[in-house]
Formats: structure tokens, sequence, C-alpha cells
């Protein structure tokens, strides 16, 4: 048996006043298929990136493991290749037969290897390297958001992998997967770490006892403290005012009092009362310090959807679409959404889900549809696109409709919150308030927008969106790399808001609580 061990880890970024950890210690057995969980930015694939050996840190990581990391990394100018041409690149030592065998047991046929890579679709890229990965004997393993960009069918090719599997480190916030491919989870609390064996639910269950504990305790230490400071007041009161009868006292004259030393004696009393109360008073302070410190204070959001004159604000009927010669990227779709609809679009990547939404949001802004725009976010179609579409059957959307729109894509955000607000015509004050109340840290609000990890990004755009009153939500790929405390809050945001939405999104545990309707392409 192998084990990792850390010995009082303290890591930070040059130039950030936080620390990523501070003195941490726990052990992992390598033979474990570990989940590892927490808000986004508390450090997850830093820690990943530490057991590689890439940044200096103070303490001791102890191991004679070697460890692989996923996702590889692959030059541009190398994408025009054929994986079989730079598996060793990605992996010293790999045997092509061994990368063929993975494959097999994901179902995937082994030409893949010989297409240009580029070619491949997120799913067949991710099986490629994840057959690379698993091609070695004894190497313990990294995996990094493995599901991201994944339609639901290769999703499920890469559980029912995972789950075969063991010796690894699985960073996902996606429920189904952990739930699915874990026996043991690492957590990042807000203020500790801690190691449990089981998968995600059993976590998530074991949590919700220890919340529900520790404030119960809470409110226990805060009464009596309340108790305490009371009676506290109490005995000082009558001390002061006892020591007070000594004052113009005349034994011969008022010989039938209580004698000095008496009064003195009975203060006495009443102040060693007072200070073991204060004894308990401190105590019961202590004792609650630390009490709610791992709890996550997940905020219940706010949203404002506007209603519109018509109920059905967007209808197909026998529609299709295509680009130029290639043939209808989908075809014969009908559907019709209703205020309040909540519809995820599903189907495997490259079956059109961007480009109806795309297409949708060309037709709403000839209909005088507002907050859609056709800049570096890509809301609208490229000019090159918009010259080889092609349409079929009949979309109708009703007019005047505001939408909000999240983009899959995060690359485009730069600069600082002031200027992204600006640009969006947002309240920074309300908008960082928001931020917060998605797990920020009120230092992080100060980074420029291209230093986020990519989580904080979807964050921003979704902030964004949420606090944008309009008639039509459009979510394409909302929860890609966003941690689990934020898509529950998200849920339970729709749930109470009830927003007409548009969404695409693979997972499964937020589409079967928030979803009306499912449209297959």
């Amino acid at each position: 048996m192998s084990q990792i061990r850390v010995d009082d880890l303290t890591f930070y970024y040059e130039g950030s006043a936080d620390y990523i950890f501070e003195d941490v210690s726990f052990s992992l057995d390598t033979r474990w298929k570990l989940g590892f969980i927490g808000r986004n930015g508390k450090g997850k694939t830093t820690f990943l990136k530490l057991l590689l050996g890439e940044y200096e840190y103070r303490g001791k990581i102890s191991t004679d493991m070697v460890f692989d990391y996923f996702p590889y990394e692959l030059p541009g100018e190398r994408m025009r290749e054929c994986a079989a041409g730079f598996l060793e690149t990605w992996k010293a030592g790999c045997e092509e037969w061994r990368v063929l065998r993975e494959l097999d047991r994901m179902g995937t046929d082994g030409e893949v290897l010989q297409r240009p890579f580029e070619t491949l679709s997120h799913g067949e890229r991710t099986k490629v390297m994840l057959a690379v990965l698993f091609s070695g004997e004894h190497d313990f393993l990294l995996i990094d958001e493995p599901t991201n960009h994944l339609d639901q069918a290769s999703r499920e090719s890469v559980k029912a992998y995972l789950a075969q599997k063991s010796g690894f480190i699985l960073v996902s916030h996606d429920r189904d997967l952990l739930d699915a491919c874990i026996d043991h989870v690492l957590v990042l609390n807000r203020r500790s770490i801690e190691v449990q064996s089981g998968n995600f639910s059993s976590w998530e269950e074991n949590k919700q006892r220890q919340d529900t504990f520790a404030r119960m305790e809470n409110e226990k230490h805060l009464k009596e403290i309340g108790h305490l400071k009371k009676a506290s007041g109490r005995a000082r009161q009558w001390a002061d005012t006892n020591e007070q009868t000594k004052i113009g006292y005349d034994p011969v004259e008022e010989h039938d009092r209580p004698t000095r030393a008496y009064i003195g004696g009975k203060t006495k009393k009443m102040e060693k009362r007072r200070k073991q109360m204060e004894t308990r008073l401190a105590r019961e302070i202590e004792e609650k310090e630390g009490l709610l410190q791992d709890i996550e204070m997940t905020v219940s959001l706010k949203m404002f959807p506007l209603a519109h004159h018509k109920e059905v604000l967007v209808s197909a009927k026998g529609y299709g679409l295509g680009y130029g010669e290639k043939g209808p990227v989908f075809k014969d779709l009908s559907f019709a959404m209703q205020q309040g609809d909540r519809i995820f679009l599903n189907g495997k990547n490259g079956c059109g889900k961007s480009s109806l939404i795309r297409a949708l949001l060309r037709h709403l802004k000839d209909r005088g549809g507002t907050g859609i725009q056709e800049d570096a976010e890509g809301n609208g179609l490229t000019e090159k696109e918009k010259s080889a579409l092609w349409e079929s059957g009949i979309l109708e959307t009703a007019s005047g409709i505001t939408v909000s729109y999240v983009n899959q894509d995060t690359g485009f955000l730069q600069g600082s919150i002031t200027e992204f607000c600006r640009k969006r015509e947002l309240d920074e004050s309300l908008f960082c308030t928001l931020m917060r109340q998605l797990g920020l840290e009120r230092a992080q609000l100060t980074r420029r927008l291209e230093e986020f990890s990519q989580g904080q990004k979807k964050k921003v755009l979704i902030a964004a969106s949420v606090m944008t009153p309009a008639h039509l939500y459009v979510w394409d790929e909302p929860l890609n790399y966003m941690d689990i405390f934020s898509r529950i809050q998200l849920e339970e945001l729709i749930l109470s808001a009830a927003p007409t939405m548009l969404i695409v999104e693979h997972d499964v545990c937020f589409r079967e609580k928030i979803a009306t309707g499912v449209i297959v392409l």
C-alpha cells in the first residue's frame, strides 16, 4: 500500500495576500478513487500542480508515486497531426496497443488515432487523452474536469470507464459522475481540508448532518452566552451596591447594622461568583469559535424575469438548419416555448444545439429583441456563417423580447470588474455582492478577469445574466467548471423565480431538477 503524505503544506501565488493552503496536513491512499470537491478558486487544480512539482511550496509532500495529469496540452501547430504520431509526447514510453485497448474499453474505435486531432469532437479528444492516461501501469492519475463540453452520451461513456478504474484524483463538479466513480472524497472546506470515505451523496448527507449539529451547538452556546452575560452583569451590580453600603458607616450609632467585615466578605463572594461566570463565558465563547467556520453559507439569489404580452415566445414547425453544401445540421424540428417553460436542448456534440441558439438570437434581433450583441462574445453569427447559412421550415418569435444570454465561451473576458460592469451597464456594487454570494472572496474581486479560474469566469457571466431583467434567458453550457455549491444555488434560484429559459447543459442532476421539457436534436 502506497500513500501520499502532505505535511504542513503552505502555498500562495506571488503578489497575492491570501494563502491557497496554510499548514495543511493529510494523507491519501494511492489505491483510492478519490473525488476532489471545493468552491471555484479554492485551489483544486493548484494542488494537482503542486503534486506534479510545477510550483514551489513550503512543507512536505511525500510519495514514491509517479503522477500523470489530464488534460494533456498540445501545441496549436500539432493539432493537424494524428494522435498516433504524438502519443509519446504526452506520455513517455506510451505504447499504442495499450491505448487501443483502453479506447476499446470506452467503446471507441481505434481509428480516432489515425485522424487529425483537430477534426475530433470534444468527446473523442477526451477519450483519446484518457486512454493515453490509463495506458500506464503504476502511475497515480490526476484528472481535472474530464466531462466539460461533453454531450450526454460521451459523459455516460467516460463515467462507465472511470467507474472501472482506481488510483486517481478526480476533480469534477458533476454530481452524477462523482457518485458513480469515487469511493473517497477530498474536500476543500471554507477553513479546513477533510478526507472521507464514500461518494458525493454520502459526503453531502454527512455534511448536512454536521452542519445541522454545528448550527444547533452554535444556538445553544449563544443562549448560554446571553444568560451568563446577564448573570455576570447582575453579580457585578449586586457587588457594587453591597460595597456602597460601607460608605458613611458608624459602628457606634448603627450598631444594629452588619459589620464592615461582613459586608466586605459578602462583596468578595459576589465578585468571586462574577469571575467564575466570566470564566465560563470565555469558555463558551471559545467553544463557539469555529463551529460555523466550514458551513457553506449559500445565500438565496434573486432574479427578475419580465412578463411578455404573448404567451408563446418561440415556436418552430418543421424547422431545419445547415451551412453551405454540407447538408442539414438538423431538420424537421417542431416545438413551442411558452412563458415559464425551461427547455433543455439535448443531443450529441455537433448536433446543432449552439447553432440553433445562434439562429434563434438572430431571429429575435430581427424582431426587435434587445440584449443581443454580435461582438466578441459570439452571441450572433459570423459573416462567413451568415453567408453560408440556410434554413428550412418555420422559426417564429414574439416581437420585442428582451434576452439575457450566457455564452459557453469565457475566453473574451478581460479587464477589471469595473470595466465589465460599465460595458454591460450593471450596478457594480450589486454585481460584486452577487459574486460574493456565489462564493468569491472579497480580495478576488480586485483581480483582472483574465486571472480568474474558468469556474469564476462562468460566475461572471451567470451573475451578469441573473442581474438582467429579461423575458427569455438563453444559457449555453452555463455550468462548465462551476462548483457544486453554486450549481445548487442556481437550481434553487430558477425554481423560485420561474424564468423562461432555453438551456444547453449536460449535468443530469441539474436538468432533472429544473427542466419542464427537453428537445432532443
